[in-house]
């Protein structure tokens, strides 16, 4: 399974990389040609979209969900891929997935640490978070993971959740390899169970 990066000098990059790498996966420099594509999430939103553009990941990332091949967004990676964030006085995002990011406004913010999910403790380090019809997963009441068609994203960071991380990307690139096999790349969800395809939850254990 080939993984690529979208690199936009301010993304957790290092860190999402070798956690690809520990699961067998090989690190590619073209997203357009992967496998998987990830969108990583550190920094802010508009500097975030301007590096994007300026590297033309944006229009690699619409194409490639366009075409039904597999994206995956990490924290800001999620919001960036909603039509619109408030963060930064308002920035259009991608519109990979309908909806918009909204700063907190309750509990503790910036919302860092450790919180449930299914079941399964997940690292989160965020203000904003997803308002979207997408939404497949909460935290605390926060959109934890959405999906539209072959766009997959979640707030917390997979990479720095230890276990319950690395079986949750061992999941996905599962589902991914079974459906290449198909000839698809669509993860889109339906309440199936995994072995039935990918539209089961990512996050059963």
């Amino acid at each position: 399974m080939r993984i690529a990066i979208c690199d936009y000098g301010a993304g957790n990059v290092r860190s999402v990389e070798l956690a690809f790498r520990r699961l067998g996966a090989e690190v590619v420099d073209d997203p357009a040609r992967a496998d998987l594509a990830v969108l990583p999430g550190v920094g802010s939103a508009r500097s975030a979209m301007t590096e994007l553009r300026a590297r033309g990941h944006d229009e690699t990332l619409r194409r490639r969900v366009e075409e039904g091949r597999a994206v995956l967004g990490i924290c800001l990676g999620l919001q960036l891929a909603l039509e619109w964030t408030e963060e930064d006085g308002g920035v259009d995002g991608l519109a990979l997935l309908p909806g918009r990011a909204v700063r907190l406004c309750e509990g503790r913010v910036p919302r860092m640490g450790w919180a449930d999910v299914a079941g399964s403790a997940y690292y989160f380090a965020h203000s904003f978070a997803a308002e979207t019809p997408a939404a497949t997963a909460f935290s605390e009441g926060v959109v934890a993971e959405a999906r539209a068609g072959s766009f997959v994203g979640v707030q917390f960071h997979p990479e720095k959740s230890g276990a319950a991380g690395a079986r949750y990307l061992a999941r996905l690139l599962t589902a991914l390899e079974q459906l290449s096999s198909r000839n698809s790349y669509s993860v889109a969800h339906e309440p199936a169970d995994m072995s039935e395809g990918v539209g089961a939850s990512l996050f059963r254990g």
